[in-house]
Parts: structure tokens; sequence; C-alpha cells
């Protein structure tokens, strides 16, 4: 991106404006201005002929892309990364799935190595190993376990920064423990791979926990009499649930009703593994053989979901063009709200002293160009 660079001819959208023939102006990495009318002079000006622009999207919740896992060591986690920013993803929680404490520590220390040098890697997710034997989905049963002592002790030794999410199931023992601990360790803990119900649910937010991984998946439905831990998050403010919307994962239909019943905390996720961006095929997802057909991740038994093949773009037009969101909303789903829940004051939003990663889509909400700050 060049230092003094004026988009105009564009729609601009974000979670807090939807804004027709509109401008932006870029100075050094950052967005300088925003406007409509008259646009101001710049070193160089692009006209991108109505397209919308948008933020970067920001994934909390991604396993690979592009034919890579992020488990596979430095080179594949930059190129896995590279895939998603060709669909308009500009920052990345890479997320790593159960594996033994030993493989989890070296893959740290790839995922350190790739961000020294990879824009956009915000840090680490653990997606385990601390989940729920009955609900682990396609995690490594032999090496799931409990978060205290060993593992604990290895997330707070961790390089500061490098570990920002971390999901676990509540009914763990330890687990009500771990979650004022890990939270004033700056590390934002996800419920997610649980038998929890919705009193268990209710305490572990109390405790601290923020996030819900994945809602609706991997743990238990919502129920009359029995609600489960989704109502439990729903009914919170201080919770936000992620959403994998390929329609695999959520029926749209339940999917649009998540999204109304907490507007503005429904962060989009893809939870993909390296087949997003790429081929069907045999592939892993830690130490699990994963089938891939028609787009869609199977674990060898041909039953369990082993994560998805989607890339974020298309869960902002599914949310758009399927499920009838308005355009800020849907976009706000996949940049505002993430953003939020990482603390990041930096990205989100098309304003004034924001990082000018940008996204320019046509009018059928697919990516024609990515801009991705310099600094």
């Amino acid at each position: 991106m060049t230092t003094d660079l004026l988009l105009t001819g564009a729609r601009v959208v974000d979670a807090r404006r939807d804004l027709p023939e509109a401008w932006v102006r870029v100075s050094n990495g950052l967005i300088a201005e925003v406007g409509t009318g008259s646009a101001p002079r710049a070193a160089e000006r692009v006209d991108l002929g109505g397209a919308t622009v948008t933020p970067g999207l920001i994934d909390l919740h991604v396993h690979g892309g592009g034919g890579h896992a992020f488990d596979d060591g430095a080179d594949a986690i930059t190129a896995g990364v590279a895939a998603h920013r060709r669909h308009g993803t500009t920052a990345t929680l890479v997320s790593l799935v159960t594996s033994p404490l030993e493989v989890l520590r070296r893959q740290l220390s790839s995922i350190e190595v790739a961000r020294r040098s990879t824009p956009g890697i915000l840090g680490v997710h653990l997606e385990g190993p601390c989940l729920s034997p009955a609900r682990r989905g396609a995690h490594d049963p032999a090496a799931l376990g409990m978060p205290e002592g060993p593992f604990v002790d290895m997330v707070l030794s961790a390089e500061p920064g490098l570990i920002r999410q971390i999901t676990l199931a509540p009914e763990l023992p330890g687990a009500l423990d771990a979650i004022p601990l890990l939270t004033a360790n700056g590390i934002r803990v996800a419920l997610g791979h649980t038998e929890a119900d919705y009193t268990l649910t209710r305490e572990a937010i109390d405790r601290g926990a923020t996030l819900l991984t994945h809602a609706l998946n991997a743990m238990p439905a919502i129920g009359h009499r029995q609600p489960g831990p989704v109502p439990a998050a729903l009914e919170d403010e201080r919770v936000t649930l992620e959403l994998i919307l390929d329609g695999v994962h959520v029926h749209r239909s339940v999917a649009r009703m998540l999204l109304t019943a907490a507007p503005g905390r429904v962060a989009l996720i893809t939870d993909a593994m390296a087949a997003a961006a790429h081929v069907d095929g045999a592939y892993r997802l830690g130490e699990l053989d994963v089938r891939v057909r028609d787009g869609r991740a199977l674990l060898d038994d041909g039953v369990t979901i082993a994560g998805s093949t989607l890339t974020l773009d298309r869960a902002v037009r599914t949310a758009i063009v399927d499920l009838g969101l308005s355009a800020s909303d849907a976009v706000g789903a996949a940049t505002a709200v993430p953003a939020a829940v990482l603390g990041d004051v930096t990205r989100g939003l098309l304003a004034p002293g924001m990082r000018a990663d940008l996204v320019a889509w046509d009018a059928d909400w697919r990516v024609q160009r990515v801009w991705l700050s310099a600094s």
C-alpha cells in the first residue's frame, strides 16, 4: 500500500455506517479520512467504480487453508494465512486442535516464528486439550487433558501475548478455577466442546468466560426445560457467540435466529481446516485423518464434522444474500465484533486512525481486492 492513497467511487460499509458514493483516504498505513462529496487530493487515486469497501475481515477461529494446516510449522502457517487473505481475512487468530502438550509447545514456537514475518497473525487460539470427551468432535481423545497443572503452566510460560484465547469445557476438574486465572493473564476464555448445562454455563461466565466456541456445535442443544449453554450466552451481554455460517454446521434458519437474538454479539468464524480455499481430498487435522468431499470435511467415520472449508468472505455473503442481514450487520459480525472480542481498537471499523486493512467487494459480495496495512 502506498503512503498516500485515495479510494473513490466506493460504497463504504462497516458496522456503523453504509455510505454510497463515498471515498476513503489512507495515509501511512492508517485511515486518514472517510467521506462523501468532494474528495481530497492524494499521491495515488484509485476509482473503484462502485465497489464496496469494508474493513479487513478478522477470523477468531481457523486451523488452516490453501492446503496448509496451521499445526505443520511456520511455512504452512504463512501460506495458510495468505490463502485466507485472498478471501478478505486480514487478521487471523491461529487455532490449534488438541495435541499432546509437548507437541503444542512446538506448535506455539512455530506460530511465534511465523507472526514475526507475517502481518495479520494476532496470536493463538488453543481449541483444546481441555474439552469434554463426550463432545470432543474431531479432537484426538488420547490427547485430551485437564485445565490444571502442566497445561496451565505451559500456557502461563508461553511468550507474552502469544496465546490470546482458550476453549475449555467448564465441567472439567479445575476449569472454574482456571477461568479467572487465565483471564487475569490477558487470555480470553471460550466455553465449548462441553456438556455444561445452563446453570454451569452461567457460573463460568460469572467467573470470566466471554465467548461461546462455535455456538450450537459440540454442546447440548437448546431445550425448553433444559436450555443449555446457548441461552445462557444469549442473555448475557458480556458474551460473544462464534458462528460457523457454512450451511453445514448450523441450519440457516437457526443461524438467522442466533444473529437476531444477539445483535452485535455474534462473531462469524470459519473453523476452517487445510482444505479451505483448496480442493477436496485427504487431509490431516491434528492427529486425525480427514476426508473432504464436495467441500464437506469429515473424519474417516464419515459422520463427525472435522472443521469447515469455509472462507470468511463466503460467510459474510451468506449472511447478506441468504439470511437477509443488512450489509452493516453482516460486515460487523466479521470485523467489529471479533475486534471487540480481542480488545483491538485498531481494527474493525473504517474510521480515522484505524489500520488501513481494507477489502473491496463486487456487487455480488465477492472479494475483488485486499489492502493490508504495512504497519
